[in-house]
């Protein structure tokens, strides 16, 4: 094989990607993205054995958090940034290495290479494989993906200004037991909970970093039609970079839409301050293909999801900023102040037609947790009343997989005194189904982005609280949750560490889980897979 990468849901025959990803980046990309993750174990080791306040290196800290973004699925295809990030790391990684004075043996710490040929060679011989034990690389690889995870929330909280040294420094614990072959199963399995924690935290950084800079988000229609205007289409997550957009775009004649999981953007005061900030366009990120084309103007990745384009015409019109890239799209790099110049994106919007228009309408937006607390009296008032007798959490992610209308399917089955809970790019199966109200209370409560799945979490704490339980478990909530990536990755072990258990994830459980590791989750967690939508439906009603 000529790589081996199964970190997310599509991985070929969910077993693993060996020739090429699923998600389309080629054999050198995977390979070079193992050794960036291994020069990271190396750099861990440095910090955990030699010592190292983690205060004192923030430069290490901010590139930890990029190096491990920029291995998320759909992130980054561009081989020679991957390249020139592993020649920054294992710079960072030398001079801290020689601070230290601490000799250590092992290989990730100590390795060099030079040139493309090299980078490759010793990249074949490090990634997911390397680990035999496939119970104890079932786990390394689960803790790994929920590393990725938390440093992308990590990420977008350090881009507003906001850090917590105690998640990296967790970080730099974890990698560093990553490479510790003493360790065995129930050392991986506390290690695990352990990250769902520091998810939690990071989840929670990032919550107070948007709301503190953009306000609390409010119930919001947002537009789904266009105007007349040519346009920028955002996407992926990074509101930090969407504001820099709408500062720069003010009084140019261009408006700005959002795409996918920017979405829950609208739903903040701040952001409704732009008269240019226009809707919505298009749905989740597996669709760009078609709706990439039909938009007309040039499309900013700010983070994942990126599609490869399957045309010249698309690919020159997309751009690319922070962790994300792709080979043929200009990326736009911040300045030493964070600073980040759209004015190529902006000139070349005003040479293009306006987008064509695909729906019409509103969606809506906005249901994070503040807002959720504010219609709490409503809420309980119609559990006890019987009008609402279960919530559903559906948060996650969407993908093209078929089998993924399972959840349009379960949704609109549902009896009609149940309400969705969701967060993230999965709301696209079934927030524009027309679902209706109870007692005024939409049935679909979208809290926002994947990362705003900690509202969900803090939704149902409140509730227990609200209604006197002493486990989350006791609430009317079933939790039936699609995952794709590995920031879904972080939200599952969040919800484990919180104490939520019978929670099913589909459409497939995820490859990187043994058969062992798998049983561990059951027994352990109820975890489960999705069936048919009529027999879930009456499984989790009778629950």
């Amino acid at each position: 094989m000529s790589m081996f990468c199964y970190q997310c849901q599509e991985t070929a025959g969910g077993k693993g990607c060996t020739v090429r990803g699923v998600c389309g980046k080629n054999a050198d990309v995977a390979n070079c993205q193992d050794l960036l993750i291994y020069v990271l174990k190396g750099i861990s080791r440095i910090v955990i054995r030699g010592g190292v306040a983690v205060g004192s290196i923030p430069d290490v800290n901010a590139e930890l958090l990029n190096s491990l973004f920029m291995t998320i699925t759909n992130a980054n295809f561009d081989e020679a940034a991957i390249v020139a990030q592993i020649g920054k790391m294992t710079t960072l990684r030398d001079k801290l290495r020689d601070k230290t004075g601490r000799a250590d043996p092992h290989d990730a710490v100590n390795f060099a290479v030079s040139g493309r040929d090299e980078i490759l060679a010793k990249a074949a011989g490090v990634g997911v494989l390397a680990t035999e034990n496939e119970d104890i690389r079932s786990l390394r690889e689960l803790i790994a993906y929920g590393l990725k995870g938390m440093a992308a929330y990590a990420d977008h909280a350090l881009n507003l200004g906001s850090r917590d040294e105690s998640i990296y420094a967790f970080m730099y614990k974890a990698l560093d037991a990553l490479t510790d072959d003493s360790l065995g199963v129930q050392d991986y399995v506390a290690l695990t909970l352990e990250t769902g924690e520091y998810g939690v935290k990071a989840m929670a950084l990032l919550d107070s970093a948007n709301t503190g800079r953009f306000g609390d988000p409010e119930m919001t229609q947002v537009q789904l039609g266009v105007r007349s205007n040519p346009a920028i289409l955002i996407s992926g997550h990074d509101l930090n970079d969407l504001e820099q957009l709408l500062e720069q775009t003010q009084g140019s004649g261009v408006d700005v839409y959002t795409h996918s999981e920017m979405l829950p953007a609208h739903a903040y005061p701040k952001f409704k301050n732009y008269p240019n900030f226009v809707g919505n366009y298009g749905n989740a990120w597996w669709k760009q293909t078609e709706e990439f084309t039909t938009f007309n103007g040039p499309i900013l990745f700010t983070t994942n999801c990126i599609v490869p384009p399957r045309s010249e015409d698309v690919r020159k019109r997309i751009f690319t900023t922070g962790s994300s890239g792709f080979p043929g799209c200009t990326h736009i790099e911040a300045d030493a102040d964070g600073k980040k110049d759209f004015s190529e994106i902006i000139a070349l919007a005003k040479t293009l037609p306006a987008p064509t228009q695909i729906e019409t309408g509103t969606i809506t937006t906005g249901f994070a947790h503040r807002q959720i607390f504010q219609v709490a009296d409503a809420v309980v008032d119609a559990v006890k009343s019987g009008a609402i007798r279960k919530f559903f959490v559906m948060g996650g992610c969407d993908g093209r997989m078929k089998s993924r209308s399972y959840y349009t399917e379960f949704a609109e089955k549902l009896p009609p005194d149940t309400v969705i809970l969701t967060a993230g790019c999965a709301k696209y199966r079934y927030n524009k189904l027309p679902l209706g109200t109870i007692n005024g209370i939409p049935r679909v409560l979208d809290a926002g982005q994947c990362n705003d799945s900690y509202s969900l979490a803090l939704t149902a704490l409140k509730l227990k609280e609200i209604f006197g339980l002493d486990d989350v478990n006791q609430l009317p909530i079933a939790f039936n949750i699609a995952w794709y990536e590995q920031k879904a990755v972080i939200v599952l072990l969040a919800l484990l560490y919180l104490g939520v258990k019978n929670i099913h994830l589909g459409p497939t459980l995820p490859g990187f889980l043994s058969a062992n590791i798998a049983k561990v989750l059951v027994e352990n967690f109820g975890i489960a897979t999705i069936g048919s939508v009529e027999e879930d439906i009456a499984l989790f009603m009778e629950a």
